[in-house]
């Protein structure tokens, strides 16, 4: 949709295509977002239909838009995608997940995602329920805050951040996207060691207190097995991933799905594994270079694709 940028949009249509075009197809779309993955599998033949998912009370306008267009052929449901279970469609063709944020939440200022503009920090997917990102950070225990900095956000200096975010409470350091961007600047690079690079000294740490907030792991570890359960045998799972952690998950779960092992210590042998599905991708897949020179935020995106076959 206009001022939104689909990741990897060719190759996520290329994964669909290999269903069978005379069959219609229910394609879940868990992420719905700015909606441009969903229009454009909508768009791909018209006897496909969408069920589409967001959280985000915002993406129920922008999915009414779709709906217009297309008549009877998407359906919105304002949910978490770890809440799939409560679904009650079934044999689904497909399922889509891009676990990035879409431009309109980074770009709007209130949403407090981007320390680029002053606003309160906010980072919640779901405004309507849960802490904000500075009641987080006033309240949270040290273990809670470590988990967030070191494990999520993968800070080098998470010592030095935690530090800083308690010393920093009660002050209103915390209360806006950039006097706490400032603040975790100062704490995670010296004035000498930031010399304009191409990572901001805070986007790791804003990352992680962003995963903590929305419990990003823990949505992603339940939602993907209840979307491949509604799959139908031929079914194809699709999953974009921005985070190393986030891909983890991923890939061992469709590692797992495929009856291969899930990670280096993994050494049970085949008779103990159950073979559900085939990966399509043996490694992720890539954005191109004319994708990253027109939407450098994909840099980092992975996207791998499973098929079902029991």
């Amino acid at each position: 949709m206009e001022g939104h940028i689909s990741v990897l949009l060719r190759e996520v249509m290329d994964a669909f295509r290999v269903l069978p075009a005379e069959s219609p197809a229910l394609i879940l779309d868990a992420t719905f977002g700015g909606g441009g993955h969903t229009e454009s599998l909508l768009q791909l033949r018209d006897n496909l239909q969408v069920v589409a998912l967001d959280c985000d009370a915002d993406a129920a306008a922008r999915a009414a838009v779709l709906q217009q267009r297309y008549p009877q052929r998407l359906h919105f449901h304002g949910i978490n995608f770890a809440e799939i279970d409560s679904l009650g469609y079934e044999g689904l063709s497909g399922a889509l997940f891009d676990l990035g944020l879409s431009s309109f939440q980074f770009d709007t200022a209130e949403r407090g995602f981007s320390f680029r503009m002053s606003a309160p920090n906010d980072m919640r997917l779901n405004r309507r329920e849960g802490l904000t990102a500075a009641e987080f950070l006033e309240t949270a225990s040290r273990d809670e805050l470590v988990e967030a900095v070191r494990n999520y956000g993968e800070e080098p200096r998470w010592r030095a951040v935690v530090d800083a975010i308690i010393d920093a409470r009660g002050t209103g350091a915390l209360l806006d996207t950039t006097s706490f961007a400032d603040l975790v600047a100062r704490t995670a690079a010296s004035p000498r060691k930031w010399q304009g690079p191409k990572i901001h000294p805070a986007t790791r740490t804003f990352q992680g207190i962003r995963i903590a907030v929305n419990r990003e792991l823990e949505v992603i570890e339940k939602g993907l097995p209840a979307a491949f359960e509604k799959l139908a045998p031929g079914g194809i799972l699709a999953v974009i991933s921005f985070h190393s952690l986030e891909d983890r998950i991923v890939k061992r779960f469709f590692r797992r799905m495929a009856g291969r092992p899930e990670h280096g210590r993994d050494h049970r042998s085949q008779m103990e594994r159950t073979v559900r599905a085939k990966l399509l991708s043996g490694k992720p897949i890539t954005p191109a270079e004319d994708e990253l020179s027109m939407n450098p935020r994909s840099r980092s995106a992975k996207l791998r694709i499973l098929q079902k076959l029991i």
